[in-house]
């Protein structure tokens, strides 16, 4: 009888050994595309990856941008007198691409597979990996969502929010030009579940005026958010203290409230009916200016640019060419400056909407655009750009004091505070050692879906201003620290939370402890780190193990490292 018991036992050891390294060392990660052709590469031509596909884009091209760029900076801190930090290590910086382009950090089985990639590829391996993966598009299209039509769920009869997100996930996806998806939105007409981009229209109607899109909140939005200019001041007077300039670059001239209502009017012939947003050529624009006696017609007309300006088609089709037109320089730096902000977590040039039409720009930012607008609008190729960029991989601290100035300047990399929808994506990510994406378990994703929207509800969403620094509260760290998510996902469930399992099949304390760190941190701890926990869960080891993985996972999700971009 004990002879069968210690076979069991056997057997059952064998068992979980079999299923920890399963677990623990998997091979489940395909190469993505675009790094084996080389298309996204920004390593030297000779350290190309084997086997790239004729045709493609070399590395050699993205790399004199990124050199190009990298040389602006250098120049700039030597201006300033200031020293940059060194390179942050791969996996800090796998982490914060991660955050910025998924929301959420890596896996343990994403982490094992990168680190079988070669040092010097590694970076490009991952972006490629990232920008390939369904999350990056559904992503970065709620970022952008949020700048073109808010955070609102808007009047539901004629708008629909979650269509108009996926819609725009699908064109990010499918690599279609900015400039197309621009102008969609601005001229699109029909329904708004059939045609989801005119969802960027019928967020502004107005019931009270049988549904017709509001010109006022249009223009506004146009300007913000394409155009990267805070014009929308001038719908109610001129600039008097000298906030916007418009006109031409050898004659510029202060904002007049002309030019805001001139603008709205490309607007002013869309109405909504049955067949959804249609334009109405008897239809005119009016308002009443400041100081006047009544409402007059106004005339579209676009506040700088003229010579760019061709005038065919319906006026929101006027409108999108000369928005998208490759001579209109602040669409292209309007771009760059928020992708730049999704990816650092701050823009090079604040706020990320209101960027001068003329004057010195901070390094990167011409650069930036200028090939933006050479490469068709070419959204991740502007991406690869700047995450390629000496700026993007540079550490967050350094071997000398850091200053504000070494903050403002870009010499060392910005911290900033995780987004909410960051922090329960992380979270969750952390409990489990295989990635939750879209080739997830549908229960996995689900979950996900759920117990995000929970937490951010009762965390604080940050709204359409998302680029404004806001410090921590004290019901937020409460929240992680006796928070149903938190304490959901870091109790002993062999079968949803990783610390459970990580203690279950991981017979060596030590590294239990380093795996722990990997999928929380995604850094390996330190030499006291690593000898402080693994004597605790050694004092812990008989009598209740996955109790003491339990406190660690805690500990180090609410540790403040977790809740920093880094």
């Amino acid at each position: 009888m004990w002879m069968r018991n210690i076979l069991f036992l056997a057997l059952c050891v064998t068992g979980l050994a079999l299923v920890g390294r399963n677990l623990l060392d998997r091979d489940r990660v395909d190469t993505p595309r675009d790094f084996r052709s080389g298309r996204l590469n920004v390593t030297p031509a000779s350290a190309a990856p084997d086997g790239a596909e004729k045709g493609q884009t070399t590395a050699t091209d993205l790399a004199v941008v990124v050199a190009k760029i990298n040389q602006e900076f250098r120049d700039h801190w030597r201006e300033k007198g200031l020293s940059p930090a060194a390179r942050a290590d791969d996996l800090t910086i796998a982490r914060r691409l991660s955050l910025a382009l998924t929301g959420t950090i890596p896996s343990l089985e994403e982490i094992r597979e990168l680190e079988k990639v070669r040092p010097a590829d590694r970076v490009n391996w991952w972006l490629a990996h990232l920008l390939e993966d369904r999350r990056y598009a559904d992503y970065v299209a709620e970022r952008l969502a949020r700048a073109y039509v808010g955070t609102e769920n808007g009047p539901f009869i004629v708008y629909r929010r979650r269509r108009f997100v996926t819609w725009l996930a699908d064109q990010l996806e499918k690599k279609t030009p900015y400039d197309a998806i621009v102008r969609e939105l601005i001229a699109d007409t029909g329904l708004w579940n059939a045609e989801p981009a005119v969802n960027f229209l019928t967020v502004t109607a107005r019931q009270q005026e049988g549904n017709r899109p509001d010109e006022v909140r249009l223009a506004a939005r146009t300007t913000r958010a394409f155009l990267g200019m805070r014009i929308d001041c001038l719908q109610c007077h001129d600039d008097r203290l000298g906030n916007v300039t418009l006109g031409a670059a050898d004659e510029p001239r202060g904002g007049k409230q002309a030019d805001f209502h001139k603008l709205a009017a490309f607007f002013g012939q869309a109405r909504t009916g049955l067949t959804g947003i249609q334009d109405d050529p008897k239809r005119s624009y009016q308002t009443k200016y400041l100081e006047a006696d009544k409402e007059e017609v106004v005339a579209p007309q676009v506040p700088y640019g003229e010579e760019i300006f061709d005038g065919r088609g319906t006026r929101r089709q006027q409108l999108a060419r000369w928005v998208t037109n490759p001579n209109n320089k602040p669409f292209a730096r309007a771009t760059a400056n928020r992708l730049w902000a999704i990816l650092f977590g701050r823009a090079l040039l604040e706020p990320v909407d209101s960027i001068p039409l003329f004057g010195k720009y901070p390094p990167g930012l011409e650069t930036l655009a200028e090939d933006f607008i050479s490469h068709g609008y070419d959204v991740k190729r502007l991406i690869a750009i700047i995450a390629a960029t000496d700026v993007y991989q540079l550490d967050s601290k350094a071997d000398f004091e850091v200053t504000p100035a070494h903050e403002q300047e870009w010499a060392v990399f910005p911290v900033t505070r995780m987004r909410p929808e960051q922090v329960a994506g992380a979270v969750i990510q952390a409990s489990s050692l295989t990635t939750i994406n879209a080739d997830a378990h549908i229960f996995s994703q689900l979950g996900k879906f759920i117990q995000t929207n929970q937490f951010v509800e009762r965390y604080g969403d940050l709204g359409e201003d998302e680029f404004i620094d806001r410090g921590g509260t004290i019901p937020q760290r409460l929240l992680m620290m006796n928070g149903e998510l938190v304490k959901e996902r870091t109790d002993q469930n062999p079968v949803q939370n990783a610390a459970t399992r990580i203690a279950m099949v991981t017979p060596k304390n030590h590294q239990a402890v380093e795996t722990a760190y990997l999928v929380t941190l995604t850094r390996r701890p330190t030499p006291a780190e690593l000898a402080h926990f693994t004597k605790r869960l050694a004092d812990r080891e008989e009598r209740n193990r996955a109790g003491a993985m339990e406190d660690l996972y805690w500990v180090l999700l609410n540790s403040t490292e977790f809740s920093w971009n880094h």
